[in-house]
C-alpha cells in the first residue's frame, strides 16, 4: 500500500520561505510522475507544480519564478521549496502520485504577518 507523508508547513511572514517534503513508501518512487496540489479555503484543489520520473516540470503561473520543485529518488521524497511567499499562498499543500488517488494528508501553510 502506497503511502504519502508531507512536512514543512507553518506560519511565514509575507516574502518568506518555507520547504516542504513528500516521502512516499510502499512502492517505486522513482518511476512515478509527481505532483503537488494546494486547496485554499473556499476553492478548488488547484495544481502549483509536478515533475515527471525523468524530470520534466511544470508549474502554474502563480507560483512560477517562485516556487522550485525537486525529487530526490534515493530518498522517496519529492520537494517544494517555496520563496517570497504571499498571503495568496495560504493553503494546504497535497503531494500527489500523478494521475492516481494517491494522497498525502496534507500540510498547512498560511502566509501572514
Amino acid at each position: 500500500q502506497v503511502q504519502l507523508v508531507e512536512s514543512g508547513g507553518g506560519l511565514v511572514q509575507p516574502g518568506g520561505s518555507l520547504r516542504l517534503s513528500c516521502v512516499v513508501s510502499g512502492s517505486i518512487f522513482s518511476i512515478y510522475a509527481m505532483a503537488w496540489y494546494r486547496q485554499a479555503p473556499g476553492k478548488q484543489r488547484e495544481l502549483v507544480a509536478g515533475i515527471t520520473s525523468g524530470g520534466t516540470i511544470n508549474y502554474a503561473d502563480s507560483v512560477k519564478g517562485r516556487f522550485t520543485i525537486s525529487r530526490d529518488n534515493a530518498k522517496n521524497t519529492m520537494y517544494l521549496q517555496m520563496n517570497s511567499l504571499k498571503p495568496d499562498d495560504t493553503a494546504v499543500y497535497y503531494c500527489n502520485i500523478r494521475f492516481t488517488s494517491s494522497w498525502g494528508q496534507g500540510t498547512q501553510v498560511t502566509v501572514s504577518s
